[in-house]
Formats: C-alpha cells, structure tokens, sequence
C-alpha cells in the first residue's frame, strides 16, 4: 500500500502561473494482506488526521472517520477536477517496471526492501547523483546485512 503525498504549488509573483513548492513524496508499505485494518493502520501512521484523502473504489478505504475521503471509480472515469490517483499509481508503475525488467525474480520476504528503495528513488529523483548517494549513505550508517537476512532465515531491516 502506498500514500502519495502531493506537490504543495505556489504563485509565481507577477504572472498567472505556479510552480512546484515540494515535490510529491510516496511511503509504501507491503501489507500481509489487504484487509481494512492492516490500510487504516497505515493511514494513520503517515497521513495526518483531517487530511483530505484521495482513493480509488475500494470498500476497504470506506468510513474513515478521521479523514475527508474523495474517490475515483474507475469504472467510470479516472480523473474528476483534483480527484484522481494518478501519482501513487506512477510510483507503482515504476515499481512494476524495475522488478519485471532489472530485478526479475524478487523472493517475497525480500520485496519490502525493494519497495522502500524504489520510494528512495521516487523522492530523492530530483536530486542530484551526490545528494542522493549522500542521503543513501546516511541510511545505510550503522546497518548490517547477515547472510540469515539475505537468505530469508532471519529479520530484514525494511
């Protein structure tokens, strides 16, 4: 499951453009299953209480009381003004892509931390090779990989 918070715009002084403030940021998560406890769990951990929420039809994302929920039933149209999922669903694309083409064979104990690098990847892609090999060092400062984590024998670290 992924939450996509969106790119904040700001007016460009002068003129009837905006531009981007922040760029959108994606934390992705693999769930044991898809149920509604596991979601709202990991609903509540990164999105804000009140927040307006975008989703697709899914009865697992109903009766949220804690969120303003807007939805997109696919059935009928993918975007409605700035109703739609189309950011989350980028970021699953590029996912899909990496392990089909690069990764092809990813055991399922390891894929959450195929997971978290692709949301590496897809918030720091406007940094540059420095920033971003930087901000990968400082994550990986102090972590070891044992050869009972590699194997699916022991904890891997997400």
């Amino acid at each position: 499951m992924g939450v996509l918070s969106r790119n904040t715009l700001e007016d460009i002084p002068g003129t009837a453009r905006t531009r981007s403030k922040r760029d959108s940021q994606v934390r992705a998560r693999v769930l044991p299953e898809l149920k509604k406890t596991h979601t709202d769990e990991h609903l509540k951990d990164n999105v804000e209480a009140g927040t307006t929420v975008y989703t697709d039809e899914g009865t697992h994302y109903e009766s949220l009381p804690d969120y303003v929920r807007e939805f997109i039933d696919h059935t009928e149209t993918y975007v409605r003004g700035r109703v739609h999922v189309n950011g989350v669903e980028n970021f699953w694309s590029l996912l899909k892509r990496s392990l089909a083409g690069t990764y092809v064979s990813v055991e399922p104990y390891h894929l959450q931390a195929y997971v978290s690098e692709q949301a590496f990847r897809f918030n720091n892609r406007k940094d540059t090779d420095a920033q971003r090999f930087d901000s990968m060092l400082a994550g990986i400062v102090g972590k070891r990989l044992t050869y009972e984590q590699v194997t699916g024998k022991g904890e891997v670290a997400a």
